[in-house]
């Protein structure tokens, strides 16, 4: 049996409820997300790294988005610095911050959107 082989014979089935599940979860949520990046402010560019976009302003990371087995997450590059009335940022290291989505109506809420804005404008990405 050659290497390749042996190692397909390991991988777990797409068949198990908790895999298809995770991801159903992440096709809804994360495309939602994206789709709210896009209408906040135009990234200047996107790119790709593992499982995570990023959306640069003036060649500076503003905010990324990545997903997982069961939610999508926003991470704001300079989230220590942003203003959260609404408590929806979590992490407590020096710079980062981010918001997990969960559904498609968490992409969507006002609070979200609002964040959204304050970290693209702090990136210096001007109002349309």
């Amino acid at each position: 049996m050659s290497v390749r082989s042996s190692l397909a014979c390991r991988r777990p089935s797409l068949g198990f409820p908790a895999v298809s599940e995770s991801g159903k979860q992440t096709k809804t949520v994360a495309p939602k997300a994206t789709e709210i990046a896009y209408q906040s402010r135009p990234p200047r560019s996107r790119s790709a790294m593992w499982k995570i976009i990023r959306y640069v302003a003036d060649d500076a990371p503003v905010v990324a988005i990545g997903t997982f087995s069961t939610y999508a997450s926003l991470f704001f590059f300079r989230g220590s610095e942003l203003d959260d009335g609404s408590g929806l940022l979590e992490g407590g290291g020096k710079v980062m911050r981010a918001i997990r989505l969960r559904t498609p109506a968490d992409a969507q809420r006002p609070a979200v959107k609002r964040v959204l804005r304050q970290a693209f404008k702090l990136g210096g990405v001007r109002e349309r």
